[in-house]
């Protein structure tokens, strides 16, 4: 119940760390104008005038919709609760694109943000050396690895730990970051710190 409790208060939170982090990246993106994709954009995010030659269509981040009954859905499909700092990612805005330093957040669009996430857990690399071990991807790191939730500690609060895991060493993965939104700080002070050296 001590666990249940802790969660909820951080739930109910908003976590201005966090919603800066989004905002700054999600800018960058459309300031240098790396907002576009080919294939279909959800109404709701769609830049007006945006479609070009190559078939890119602009998007535009827009406030999340994720509902709590959607959260709940998503858990109970998923076996493991969801970190309190992750939901408050998955309900401050919607996007396509996400990307801090190296790593490159999964897919949040409106309407089909669940989509998005059941694919990259359960139809990305084979389940038995990720979501069957207990590791959650959230993120690819590089074009080598993915940051994923380790729900086999800290289950009760949900408090899992980041861990990094390497796609051609399948059994092996490292830790990283004792939380979600510790990672964003250190993905955050990372990505500066490259800057300052280019």
């Amino acid at each position: 119940m001590g666990g249940f409790l802790i969660r909820q208060k951080y739930y109910d939170m908003t976590d201005k760390v966090i919603e800066n982090i989004i905002d700054t990246y999600l800018q960058r993106s459309i300031d240098t104008g790396l907002n576009s994709l080919s294939g279909n954009v959800e109404p709701e995010m769609r830049m007006p005038d945006s479609s070009n030659e190559d078939g890119q269509r602009g998007w535009l981040p827009v406030t999340s919709k994720v509902t709590d009954e959607e959260i709940n859905e998503f858990e109970g499909r998923l076996g493991h609760k969801l970190p309190a700092d992750y939901i408050l990612f998955l309900k401050y805005k919607h996007f396509y694109e996400l990307n801090i330093s190296e790593a490159s957040f999964c897919s949040h669009p409106v309407n089909t943000w669940r989509a998005s996430l059941t694919e990259m857990i359960f139809n990305g690399y084979n389940k038995k050396y990720l979501i069957e071990r207990g590791l959650i991807p959230f993120a690819h790191w590089s074009d080598w690895g993915l940051l994923c939730f380790d729900v086999n500690r800290n289950f009760l609060t949900a408090h899992y730990p980041i861990v990094l895991w390497d796609h051609e060493t399948v059994d092996w993965h490292e830790d990283f970051c004792i939380s979600f939104r510790s990672l964003l700080k250190k993905l955050d002070k990372d990505d500066q710190k490259g800057r300052e050296q280019d």
